[in-house]
């Protein structure tokens, strides 16, 4: 097992306003960066008087803008003044623009009414299409997640899209800002689902714990109301597939088995190169209480020290002092280099109870990893936190690494190397902590948005994928429904303990899609194309489609009475058919078929079709089924792989 921890302490370094106005007035059109900005700002203040700007000039104005934003972006930090104040500009031109397409679109029209508004044709904000080849992907995917959910054991599980909003309130922490209020809905308060997790406790509770010792799993989409960052899989409906084991069990051995899974799929999936982090919140609270956390704060503060991953110390610091009230010689004590002493040497830790019990849970695990061949996969990571409130002992999340932001890495390097130090990968690191400004961050509190005003967009080239699946044991969450339903404050009535993983299938398909894309994979599983020379021979051809998929066989034809040869070859090969069957008067009579295997490659970066001057082979029609099955091709293809 790696014993590391996450990233520590960097440095976010800054350009001085003059030296960006500097810059742009020997790269730029305009001396000032922001002269745009104000001069658009001028305008918009005119009297009524004056002309109105026109849509034209201020579509000129945001491409200007775009332009100067995207420059800068490359310049400086996410977060940066510079940067703040471009953005905000940009957004503003938008609004403005936006406004007065609106006030164009409702004009009067020719007879004195209002004009109706176009429809916008666009999915809604964090949502998304996903096309014939990309579902092809996306049902890949699924496939191998639920044979290894069924190979470990598992029951599949169907759960409704929303909730009633008491059933998901109160369950995960500062993230239940997130959950969609679907508000009253025949007398119901409902909302969207935020996970499987609750609503599986909420089923278990219900059948009243008569379904013990039980491995159930289930697929579906999820939805958060989150800033999405399309191109990363980070949206607001999702697919998860989550794999849990409920009931009383012998210490860490369904925990293992999760483990075991989540390894198991990622392998299968070839998602490249990944860590499963692990932590246990008991450890996690032991340090916290050894360390000065009031216990009323331990969550909170869990859920700034599990952004560790995608921000610097710096910025997470504070956030646990200035945001949420703790006494900053606390938080040094958690991210100082003596804490990895503690844990190895110093007797607090043995004698604190939550803390001891979490190392000895521990020891189990890495010895049951170690029988499981999946150990090289884990790390032990002390900055991994899990920030729902549910989660009451091991803990865990697997990453890639894509999952982190692109700048972090070298902005930790650089940090480091202030001081003459190596880029420090640990919260433990026994580096010491090099000073670091602290990042400008934005208010929590969403600001209102005017008519036409568009939300902030993340920029996704400072975001990474995050996490593709996580997950831990949470044994309070079933009892805790239990007793509320039963109205009695005992929080262990109906107790059923419960550990399990949720799987981030559209952050999966973020890594593997370019892959597809790369490979030439196909779009759908059509194995044979049926096609007919000289007269149409339609109900000929409907029989013979007819008999390769009584067969088994993936089969289709053109739909029409008398095709051009020429034709029905093209829509083979737009379906990249490895088989294209041929039938004739001749053939027919003689009881004969003609097959021609066909296959692709990559030419220039290109797709094409292999030329070949082989003119197909004659095959009986009472054995084509048969033959093609026994071919190399159709046996190596059954993942759509190009040939």
């Amino acid at each position: 097992m790696i014993f590391q921890a996450g990233p520590a302490i960097s440095r976010r370094l800054f350009c001085h306003r003059s030296h960006l106005a500097l810059y742009f007035s020997q790269r730029h059109p305009f001396s000032d960066p922001f002269r745009l900005t104000r001069s658009y700002s001028s305008r918009a203040n005119m009297s009524p008087d004056s002309a109105p700007i026109s849509i034209e000039q201020l579509e000129q104005d945001i491409a200007q803008q775009q332009s100067l934003f995207n420059e800068l972006r490359t310049k400086h930090a996410a977060g940066s003044p510079e940067l703040d104040e471009a953005k905000k500009k940009l957004s503003e031109l938008k609004a403005t623009l936006g406004k007065a397409k609106g006030k164009a679109s409702g004009s009067a029209d020719a007879t004195g009414g209002k004009k109706k508004e176009r429809l916008l044709l666009k999915t809604a904000k964090g949502t998304r299409d996903y096309g014939p080849g990309e579902m092809f992907c996306r049902e890949h995917i699924e496939r191998i997640v639920k044979e290894c959910f069924t190979t470990y054991g598992g029951s599949c599980l169907d759960t409704p899209v929303f909730e009633r909003k008491d059933v998901l309130t109160d369950k995960y922490g500062e993230d239940s800002k997130l959950i969609f209020d679907l508000m009253d809905q025949g007398g119901e308060q409902l909302a969207l689902r935020y996970d499987h997790t609750v609503p599986l406790a909420r089923y278990l509770a219900m059948i009243g714990g008569t379904n013990t010792q039980s491995k159930i799993w289930q697929v579906g989409k999820v939805y958060r109301r989150d800033n999405p960052v399309m191109s990363k899989g980070r949206m607001r409906e999702f697919l998860q597939a989550d794999f849990d084991i409920s009931g009383v069990w012998d210490p860490m051995i369904p925990d293992a088995e999760i483990l075991s899974l989540l390894c198991t799929i990622l392998t299968k999936l070839e998602v490249g190169e990944f860590v499963i982090k692990v932590n246990n919140r008991k450890i996690l609270d032991g340090i916290f209480e050894i360390c000065g956390v009031p216990s009323d704060k331990i969550r909170t503060i869990s859920s700034a020290v599990d952004k560790l991953d995608k921000s610097l110390w710096a910025e997470v610091k504070k956030e646990m002092t200035l945001e949420k009230g703790l006494d900053p010689a606390v938080a040094d004590k958690i991210g100082g280099p003596e804490l990895i002493n503690k844990l190895a040497e110093d007797p607090a830790i043995v004698a604190n109870a939550s803390a001891k019990q979490g190392l000895e849970e521990m020891k189990i695990l890495a010895s049951l990893l170690q029988a499981y061949k999946v150990i090289d996969k884990i790390s032990f990571d002390m900055s991994l936190a899990r920030g729902l409130d549910y989660y009451t002992g091991i803990i865990y999340e697997a990453t890639v690494e894509a999952s982190a932001p692109p700048w972090l890495k070298a902005a930790q390097a650089a940090a480091a190397a202030q001081v003459g130090n190596p880029a420090p990968n640990t919260l433990t690191s026994t580096e010491p902590s090099p000073p670091a400004p602290l990042p400008t961050k934005k208010d929590k509190k969403p600001k209102k948005k005017t008519d036409g005003e568009e939300e902030d967009e993340v920029d996704d080239s400072q975001v990474g994928v995050g996490s593709i699946a996580a997950g831990g044991r949470y044994d309070g969450l079933v009892g805790s429904f239990s007793s509320a339903a039963a109205g009695d404050k005992d929080k262990n009535k109906g107790h059923l303990p419960c550990v399990g993983v949720s799987i981030g299938m559209d952050r999966i398909f973020s890594l593997l899609w370019p892959k597809w894309v790369e490979k030439g994979m196909r779009s759908k599983e059509t194995m044979v194309y049926v096609m007919s020379a000289g007269d149409g021979l339609l109900v000929e051809r409907v029989s013979l489609v007819s008999e390769l998929r009584e067969a088994g066989i993936k089969t289709d034809f053109l739909a029409k009475n008398k095709p051009k040869l020429p034709a029905q070859f093209a829509a083979g090969e737009r379906d990249e058919a490895p088989f294209a069957v041929m039938i004739g008067g001749d053939e027919l009579k003689a009881g004969l078929v003609t097959v021609k295997e066909q296959k692709w490659e990559f030419v220039d970066g290109k797709k094409v079709k292999v030329q070949s001057s082989d003119q197909g082979t004659k095959v009986r029609r009472d054995e084509l089924a048969q033959w093609i099955k026994n071919t190399k091709t159709y046996r190596e293809w059954d993942t759509g792989r190009l040939i």
